[in-house]
């Protein structure tokens, strides 16, 4: 085989939703690395999410175009894989860092031995678009390639990728919720292949540094294991299957706590602390301040007492069939809001204009704080499933999130969203709809107050609900019975399922 049919470039590919761009994370692989088809070889963070790209050959890694913190135009090649390594060694071209620090130029011939991904919209199949390890599926949807050039968006205090030896310490005040891997690092030599199983080490990066094969993974994910609650005892301590069909039994995650983690600021000499507006963050502050200023927000508050919903909680937790599952009050605000939409349906519609789109569908999105900002991952179809159905896919929901893998597919298409702020505490808010929405509920605290309770003042539960929604859909009178069924339902869930269906 030439050297021109092995060597094969790959090109950042359109990630899904017309996004133009993305931001590189993390390399899964090094120089030198032996492949695996669609093993996962880079982290690229977009304006949805963090993403993780699989192979599209099997191989040998033997070139990585951009380092850890550049951000890439769609249609940009960003590795080159040898497809056939035991063929013998290639004429390797020249490495040397340029002295402006730039990644080196190739020269014409090893472009010439470069054969180019093909075209978005002409992937080979099975490859991209398909299962990836671990059950993931890559979302690679092509709306055609960009060819404008890389811009460079090094953090703060990032050593070149041609420059890392050994494995580096992320940037002080920078945290992107990954484990770093070891940067690609740039020689004149290729080394001796060397066999990672990047994929292990891929599945440890999103549970928190947990070792775990891909299939551990999924039988982790059917189970409803949480991988970063188990010690290992494989080699290096991974996780085994039998770790996994261990604690399947006792297996619980809590819905409704929250996820965000804050880095220490660091200020410099003049005592401020600038952070560029990118990734979630920028598409977030787009999305808010565009509803903000096209829908007319109403907001209404209704205070109700769950006492009966919380003791119908524990009495479903009581039950064999759930013991292993750990339900949150989250489970039912979600199933009041899925039943008052069935008695409204008005409320789970879009404004599109000259016309309302009113649908009968329910994707329910649900807010999540993570490390790179708010998102929302919507449950699809949420109103044809059963409360256990509900209750293991509000689970995966923020388990995902959890760990910095919620797609760009998982967040779009919301038509109603609960918005749970009393998990830090507060009681409720005034929550701006999501674009195309025209109803957020927002979920205040449950607290311990008096309450005139059957003619007395009695000590019982009580929370606080917020209902924004678009006035040019909702008008007031909808939007206080739709609030009011919620109320109700929370109030006394047996009763309200009786009389409902």
């Amino acid at each position: 085989m030439s050297d021109m049919s092995r060597i094969k470039t790959f090109n950042l590919p359109d990630l899904g939703e017309g996004l133009t761009e993305g931001e590189i994370l993390a390399w899964l692989v090094k120089v030198g690395d032996i492949i695996e088809l669609n093993q996962p070889i880079v982290e690229v963070e977009t304006a949805k999410a963090a993403v993780e790209i699989p192979a599209k050959w099997a191989g040998q890694v033997q070139a990585i175009h951009h380092p850890e913190g550049t951000t890439v135009e769609v249609g940009t090649p960003i590795i080159a894989i040898d497809t056939d390594p035991g063929a013998g060694p290639l004429d390797a071209p020249s490495t040397t860092a340029t002295p402006s620090g730039d990644l080196p130029t190739p020269s014409a011939a090893s472009l010439a031995a470069v054969e180019v991904a093909p075209a978005e919209g002409m992937v080979e199949p099975g490859l991209i678009g398909g299962a990836a390890p671990g059950g993931r599926t890559a979302v690679l949807v092509g709306y055609g390639p960009r060819t404008t050039a890389a811009k460079r968006r090094p953090r703060k205090g990032a050593v070149p990728a041609q420059a890392a030896t050994a494995p580096a310490a992320a940037p002080a005040g920078v945290d992107h919720g990954v484990v770093v891997g070891d940067k690609p690092a740039a020689t004149s030599t290729i080394p001796a292949p060397q066999v990672h199983d990047r994929r292990g080490e891929a599945s440890g990066r999103a549970t928190g540094g947990v070792l775990a094969k891909p299939p551990v993974r999924k039988l982790a994910k059917d189970l409803g294991v949480d991988l970063g609650t188990l010690t290992g005892s494989g080699p290096l301590g991974s996780i085994t299957r039998e770790d996994v069909q261990q604690a399947a039994s006792g297996a619980s995650v809590v819905v409704a706590e929250p996820i965000a983690v804050t880095s220490a600021p660091s200020f410099g000499t003049d005592r401020e602390q600038r952070i560029p507006v990118k990734g979630v963050r920028k598409l977030t502050a787009e999305n808010m301040s565009r509803s903000a200023f096209t829908a007319p927000h109403v907001t209404e508050f209704l205070t109700v007492d769950v006492t009966r919903a919380m003791k119908a909680l524990d009495r479903l937790r009581g039950r064999r069939e759930w013991r292993d599952v750990r339900v949150s009050p989250l489970l039912l605000v979600a199933k009041a809001v899925l039943l008052a939409v069935q008695r409204h349906p008005m409320v789970n519609s879009t404004w599109a204009g000259d016309e309302i789109v009113v649908k009968e569908y329910v994707n329910l999105g649900i807010a999540a704080a993570t490390e790179r900002g708010l998102i929302v991952p919507n449950v699809k179809d949420a109103g044809r499933l059963s409360l256990r159905e509900l209750a293991d896919a509000l689970t995966d929901l923020v388990q995902t999130a959890k760990s910095g893998r919620t797609s760009p597919a998982a967040m779009s298409g919301g038509t109603l969203t609960i918005t749970n702020v009393g998990v830090f505490g507060v009681d409720t808010g005034t929550p701006i709809l999501p674009p195309g929405e025209s109803a957020i509920l927002a979920f205040g605290a449950v607290r311990e107050m008096p309450w005139v309770h059957k003619g007395k003042v009695k000590v019982r539960q009580v929370t606080t609900l917020g209902l924004s929604f678009d006035h040019r859909i909702i008008d007031g009178e909808l939007g206080s019975k739709f609030l009011r069924d919620v109320g109700d339902f929370l109030t006394d869930p047996e009763a309200a399922l009786l009389a409902w269906t």
